[in-house]
Protein backbone atom coordinates (compact mmCIF):
# COMPACT_ATOMS: atom_id res chain seq x y z
CA UNK A 1 0.00 0.00 0.00
CA UNK A 2 1.26 3.49 -0.84
CA UNK A 3 2.08 5.68 2.21
CA UNK A 4 -0.69 8.14 1.33
CA UNK A 5 -3.24 5.31 1.10
CA UNK A 6 -2.05 3.72 4.34
CA UNK A 7 -2.43 7.07 6.10
CA UNK A 8 -5.95 7.58 4.74
CA UNK A 9 -6.93 4.07 5.85
CA UNK A 10 -5.40 4.31 9.33
CA UNK A 11 -6.89 5.63 12.55
CA UNK A 12 -4.64 8.59 13.39
CA UNK A 13 -4.67 9.85 16.99
CA UNK A 14 -2.63 12.71 18.41
CA UNK A 15 -2.24 12.21 22.15
CA UNK A 16 -1.63 15.91 22.87
CA UNK A 17 -2.55 19.06 20.99
CA UNK A 18 -2.58 22.52 22.57
CA UNK A 19 -2.91 24.61 19.44
CA UNK A 20 -5.08 27.71 19.05
CA UNK A 21 -8.53 26.29 18.39
CA UNK A 22 -10.14 27.74 15.29
CA UNK A 23 -11.87 26.83 12.03
CA UNK A 24 -8.51 27.24 10.29
CA UNK A 25 -6.89 24.69 12.60
CA UNK A 26 -9.78 22.23 12.24
CA UNK A 27 -9.45 22.43 8.46
CA UNK A 28 -5.74 21.64 8.81
CA UNK A 29 -6.56 18.67 11.07
CA UNK A 30 -8.85 17.38 8.32
CA UNK A 31 -6.11 17.90 5.74
CA UNK A 32 -3.74 15.88 7.95
CA UNK A 33 -6.22 13.02 8.25
CA UNK A 34 -6.43 13.30 12.04
CA UNK A 35 -9.07 10.94 13.43
CA UNK A 36 -8.92 12.26 16.99
CA UNK A 37 -6.80 14.38 19.30
CA UNK A 38 -6.41 15.02 23.03
CA UNK A 39 -7.11 18.77 23.06
CA UNK A 40 -5.95 20.68 26.13
CA UNK A 41 -8.65 22.81 27.79
CA UNK A 42 -6.88 23.45 31.12
CA UNK A 43 -3.33 24.27 32.27
CA UNK A 44 -3.35 26.55 35.35
CA UNK A 45 -7.07 27.33 35.29
CA UNK A 46 -9.28 26.69 38.32
CA UNK A 47 -12.68 24.97 38.18
CA UNK A 48 -14.67 27.98 36.92
CA UNK A 49 -12.17 29.08 34.28
CA UNK A 50 -11.82 25.52 33.04
CA UNK A 51 -15.60 25.27 32.76
CA UNK A 52 -15.46 28.44 30.65
CA UNK A 53 -12.87 26.78 28.38
CA UNK A 54 -15.08 23.68 28.05
CA UNK A 55 -18.05 25.89 27.11
CA UNK A 56 -15.92 27.57 24.45
CA UNK A 57 -14.73 24.22 23.08
CA UNK A 58 -18.30 22.90 23.00
CA UNK A 59 -19.36 25.93 20.99
CA UNK A 60 -16.44 25.50 18.58
CA UNK A 61 -17.29 21.83 18.01
CA UNK A 62 -20.96 22.72 17.44
CA UNK A 63 -20.13 25.57 15.06
CA UNK A 64 -17.73 23.34 13.11
CA UNK A 65 -19.76 20.13 13.25
CA UNK A 66 -19.03 19.45 9.60
CA UNK A 67 -15.40 18.83 10.64
CA UNK A 68 -15.43 17.93 14.35
CA UNK A 69 -17.22 15.67 16.81
CA UNK A 70 -16.93 15.44 20.59
CA UNK A 71 -15.44 12.24 21.98
CA UNK A 72 -16.82 10.50 25.07
CA UNK A 73 -16.08 6.89 24.06
CA UNK A 74 -13.81 5.01 21.67
CA UNK A 75 -16.89 4.37 19.51
CA UNK A 76 -17.00 8.14 18.96
CA UNK A 77 -13.45 7.89 17.56
CA UNK A 78 -14.55 5.11 15.20
CA UNK A 79 -17.52 7.26 14.18
CA UNK A 80 -15.20 10.20 13.46
CA UNK A 81 -13.20 7.91 11.16
CA UNK A 82 -16.32 6.68 9.38
CA UNK A 83 -17.64 10.22 8.88
CA UNK A 84 -14.29 11.70 7.85
CA UNK A 85 -14.21 14.05 10.84
CA UNK A 86 -11.82 14.69 13.75
CA UNK A 87 -12.83 13.70 17.26
CA UNK A 88 -12.07 16.08 20.13
CA UNK A 89 -10.98 14.37 23.35
CA UNK A 90 -10.95 17.13 25.94
CA UNK A 91 -7.97 16.90 28.28
CA UNK A 92 -6.25 18.75 31.14
CA UNK A 93 -2.51 19.25 31.63
CA UNK A 94 -3.02 19.79 35.36
CA UNK A 95 -5.40 18.73 38.13
CA UNK A 96 -5.89 22.39 39.17
CA UNK A 97 -9.43 22.33 37.81
CA UNK A 98 -10.33 19.63 40.35
CA UNK A 99 -9.29 22.06 43.09
CA UNK A 100 -9.76 20.10 46.36
CA UNK A 101 -12.99 18.41 45.28
CA UNK A 102 -12.82 14.72 44.37
CA UNK A 103 -16.37 14.92 42.98
CA UNK A 104 -15.19 17.26 40.22
CA UNK A 105 -13.48 14.30 38.52
CA UNK A 106 -16.90 12.84 37.68
CA UNK A 107 -18.31 16.23 36.67
CA UNK A 108 -15.58 16.83 34.11
CA UNK A 109 -15.70 13.23 32.89
CA UNK A 110 -19.40 13.71 32.15
CA UNK A 111 -18.48 16.82 30.15
CA UNK A 112 -16.05 14.83 28.00
CA UNK A 113 -12.70 15.19 29.80
CA UNK A 114 -11.08 11.78 29.38
CA UNK A 115 -7.34 12.49 29.89
CA UNK A 116 -5.86 14.46 32.80
CA UNK A 117 -2.23 15.15 33.64
CA UNK A 118 -1.54 14.93 37.37
CA UNK A 119 0.74 18.01 37.59
CA UNK A 120 1.93 20.70 35.22
CA UNK A 121 5.64 21.28 35.91
CA UNK A 122 5.26 22.29 39.60
CA UNK A 123 3.66 21.30 42.90
CA UNK A 124 -0.09 20.98 43.30
CA UNK A 125 -2.39 19.19 45.74
CA UNK A 126 -1.84 15.86 43.96
CA UNK A 127 1.95 15.73 43.58
CA UNK A 128 4.97 17.38 42.02
CA UNK A 129 5.88 18.42 38.49
CA UNK A 130 9.21 17.97 36.77
CA UNK A 131 10.60 21.47 37.51
CA UNK A 132 10.89 21.32 41.30
CA UNK A 133 11.94 19.05 44.17
CA UNK A 134 9.71 15.99 43.94
CA UNK A 135 7.73 15.18 47.08
CA UNK A 136 5.84 12.34 45.44
CA UNK A 137 2.12 11.57 45.28
CA UNK A 138 0.09 13.06 48.17
CA UNK A 139 -2.58 11.10 50.01
CA UNK A 140 -5.16 13.38 48.38
CA UNK A 141 -3.46 12.50 45.09
CA UNK A 142 -4.07 8.82 45.81
CA UNK A 143 -7.76 9.58 46.21
CA UNK A 144 -7.77 11.49 42.92
CA UNK A 145 -6.04 8.57 41.14
CA UNK A 146 -8.62 6.16 42.58
CA UNK A 147 -11.47 8.39 41.42
CA UNK A 148 -9.96 8.79 37.95
CA UNK A 149 -9.70 5.00 37.78
CA UNK A 150 -13.31 4.65 38.90
CA UNK A 151 -14.89 7.04 36.41
CA UNK A 152 -12.50 6.24 33.55
CA UNK A 153 -10.02 9.09 33.14
CA UNK A 154 -6.49 8.40 31.88
CA UNK A 155 -3.71 9.53 34.26
CA UNK A 156 -1.10 11.47 32.25
CA UNK A 157 2.45 11.89 33.62
CA UNK A 158 4.22 13.88 30.89
CA UNK A 159 5.15 16.97 32.95
CA UNK A 160 5.19 15.09 36.26
CA UNK A 161 8.24 14.57 38.47
CA UNK A 162 9.98 11.20 38.47
CA UNK A 163 9.00 10.14 42.00
CA UNK A 164 5.39 11.28 41.65
CA UNK A 165 5.19 9.48 38.30
CA UNK A 166 6.52 6.24 39.76
CA UNK A 167 4.02 6.40 42.63
CA UNK A 168 1.09 7.09 40.26
CA UNK A 169 2.14 4.14 38.09
CA UNK A 170 2.14 1.89 41.16
CA UNK A 171 -1.04 3.37 42.65
CA UNK A 172 -3.24 3.28 39.55
CA UNK A 173 -5.35 0.21 38.91
CA UNK A 174 -5.55 1.23 35.25
CA UNK A 175 -2.76 1.84 32.71
CA UNK A 176 -1.29 5.35 32.77
CA UNK A 177 0.59 7.33 30.12
CA UNK A 178 3.26 9.80 29.26
CA UNK A 179 1.05 11.33 26.56
CA UNK A 180 3.86 13.49 25.15
CA UNK A 181 7.52 12.99 26.02
CA UNK A 182 10.98 12.34 24.56
CA UNK A 183 13.92 10.22 25.73
CA UNK A 184 16.76 11.55 27.88
CA UNK A 185 18.92 9.09 25.98
CA UNK A 186 18.87 11.41 22.94
CA UNK A 187 18.84 14.74 24.82
CA UNK A 188 18.99 15.45 28.54
CA UNK A 189 16.16 17.76 29.62
CA UNK A 190 13.93 17.97 32.73
CA UNK A 191 10.92 17.16 30.51
CA UNK A 192 12.51 14.07 28.94
CA UNK A 193 12.29 10.58 30.41
CA UNK A 194 15.15 8.19 31.19
CA UNK A 195 15.34 4.71 29.70
CA UNK A 196 14.49 3.36 33.17
CA UNK A 197 11.36 5.53 33.43
CA UNK A 198 10.21 4.51 29.95
CA UNK A 199 10.74 0.84 30.71
CA UNK A 200 9.04 1.14 34.11
CA UNK A 201 5.80 2.57 32.73
CA UNK A 202 5.68 -0.01 29.92
CA UNK A 203 6.43 -2.89 32.31
CA UNK A 204 3.39 -1.80 34.34
CA UNK A 205 1.07 -1.78 31.33
CA UNK A 206 1.51 1.93 30.65
CA UNK A 207 1.89 3.90 27.46
CA UNK A 208 4.25 6.44 25.88
CA UNK A 209 3.20 9.12 23.39
CA UNK A 210 6.21 10.64 21.62
CA UNK A 211 6.33 14.43 21.23
CA UNK A 212 7.99 16.43 18.47
CA UNK A 213 8.37 19.62 20.54
CA UNK A 214 11.75 20.76 19.21
CA UNK A 215 13.23 22.23 22.45
CA UNK A 216 13.30 18.62 23.71
CA UNK A 217 14.58 17.03 20.48
CA UNK A 218 18.27 16.32 19.91
CA UNK A 219 18.78 19.01 17.27
CA UNK A 220 16.41 21.62 18.71
CA UNK A 221 14.83 23.94 16.15
CA UNK A 222 17.04 22.42 13.44
CA UNK A 223 15.25 19.08 13.92
CA UNK A 224 13.62 17.28 11.01
CA UNK A 225 10.89 14.69 10.75
CA UNK A 226 13.72 12.11 10.59
CA UNK A 227 14.93 13.27 14.02
CA UNK A 228 11.41 12.79 15.33
CA UNK A 229 11.20 9.30 13.84
CA UNK A 230 14.59 8.53 15.43
CA UNK A 231 13.05 9.39 18.82
CA UNK A 232 10.03 7.19 18.09
CA UNK A 233 12.35 4.32 17.14
CA UNK A 234 14.43 4.84 20.29
CA UNK A 235 11.36 4.63 22.55
CA UNK A 236 9.87 1.79 20.50
CA UNK A 237 12.97 -0.30 21.22
CA UNK A 238 12.41 0.19 24.96
CA UNK A 239 8.63 -0.08 25.35
CA UNK A 240 7.68 -2.34 22.43
CA UNK A 241 5.16 -1.99 19.62
CA UNK A 242 1.99 -2.09 21.73
CA UNK A 243 2.82 0.70 24.19
CA UNK A 244 3.77 3.59 21.91
CA UNK A 245 1.94 6.31 20.00
CA UNK A 246 2.04 9.91 18.87
CA UNK A 247 1.63 12.96 21.12
CA UNK A 248 2.88 15.87 19.04
CA UNK A 249 2.35 18.75 21.50
CA UNK A 250 1.53 20.93 18.50
CA UNK A 251 1.13 24.57 19.57
CA UNK A 252 0.03 25.70 16.13
CA UNK A 253 -1.01 29.38 15.81
CA UNK A 254 -0.33 30.18 19.48
CA UNK A 255 1.33 33.53 20.25
CA UNK A 256 4.13 34.50 22.65
CA UNK A 257 1.75 35.30 25.52
CA UNK A 258 0.61 31.66 25.48
CA UNK A 259 4.19 30.44 25.98
CA UNK A 260 4.73 33.01 28.74
CA UNK A 261 1.65 31.58 30.45
CA UNK A 262 3.01 28.03 30.17
CA UNK A 263 6.55 28.78 31.34
CA UNK A 264 5.65 30.58 34.58
CA UNK A 265 4.46 28.73 37.67
CA UNK A 266 0.67 29.16 38.02
CA UNK A 267 0.82 31.02 34.72
CA UNK A 268 2.19 34.21 36.31
CA UNK A 269 4.70 33.47 39.12
CA UNK A 270 8.35 32.39 38.85
CA UNK A 271 9.79 31.57 35.45
CA UNK A 272 10.37 27.83 35.06
CA UNK A 273 12.07 27.65 31.67
CA UNK A 274 12.63 29.45 28.37
CA UNK A 275 11.79 27.65 25.14
CA UNK A 276 13.29 30.17 22.74
CA UNK A 277 12.00 29.95 19.20
CA UNK A 278 9.19 27.43 18.71
CA UNK A 279 9.20 25.71 15.35
CA UNK A 280 8.15 22.16 14.57
CA UNK A 281 10.47 19.69 12.79
CA UNK A 282 11.05 20.24 9.10
CA UNK A 283 8.70 17.94 7.22
CA UNK A 284 5.89 18.17 9.77
CA UNK A 285 5.59 21.86 10.61
CA UNK A 286 1.78 21.74 10.76
CA UNK A 287 -0.98 19.29 11.61
CA UNK A 288 -1.83 19.22 7.91
CA UNK A 289 1.50 17.51 7.20
CA UNK A 290 0.63 14.46 9.33
CA UNK A 291 0.70 12.12 6.27
CA UNK A 292 4.44 12.77 6.02
CA UNK A 293 4.88 10.96 9.33
CA UNK A 294 3.33 7.76 8.03
CA UNK A 295 5.72 7.89 5.07
CA UNK A 296 8.74 8.64 7.32
CA UNK A 297 7.93 5.69 9.60
CA UNK A 298 7.69 3.35 6.60
CA UNK A 299 10.98 4.73 5.27
CA UNK A 300 12.57 4.02 8.67
CA UNK A 301 11.63 0.36 8.24
CA UNK A 302 8.46 0.01 10.29
CA UNK A 303 5.92 -2.40 8.79
CA UNK A 304 2.45 -1.27 7.74
CA UNK A 305 1.00 -3.05 10.78
CA UNK A 306 3.46 -1.33 13.14
CA UNK A 307 2.75 2.06 11.57
CA UNK A 308 -1.00 1.61 12.05
CA UNK A 309 -0.41 0.81 15.72
CA UNK A 310 1.93 3.75 16.31
CA UNK A 311 -0.26 6.23 14.44
CA UNK A 312 -3.38 5.49 16.45
CA UNK A 313 -4.46 1.92 17.09
CA UNK A 314 -2.40 1.66 20.28
CA UNK A 315 -4.02 4.83 21.63
CA UNK A 316 -7.43 3.35 20.82
CA UNK A 317 -6.63 0.14 22.74
CA UNK A 318 -5.38 2.11 25.75
CA UNK A 319 -8.36 4.45 25.86
CA UNK A 320 -10.87 1.59 25.57
CA UNK A 321 -9.20 -0.13 28.51
CA UNK A 322 -9.20 2.99 30.70
CA UNK A 323 -12.57 4.41 29.63
CA UNK A 324 -14.24 1.00 29.57
CA UNK A 325 -16.13 1.78 26.36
Amino acid sequence: MKPVDLHKDSIVIDGLLCAKWSRKLFEDMAKGGLTAANCTVSFWENFQNTINNVVEMNQLIETNSDLMIKVHTTEDIHRAKREGKTGVIMGFQNTYAYEDQIGYVQIFKDLGVGIVQMCYNTQNLVGTGCYERDGGLSDFGREIVAEMNRVGVLCDLSHVGSKTSEEVILESKQPVAYSHCLPNGLKEHPRNKSDQELKFIADHGGFVGVTMFTPFLKNGISSTIEDYVEAIDYIYNIVGEDNIGIGTDFTQDQDQSFFEYLTHDKGYARRLTRFGEIINPKGIRTVGEFPNLTEALLTKGFSERQVRKIMGENWLTLLKKVWGE
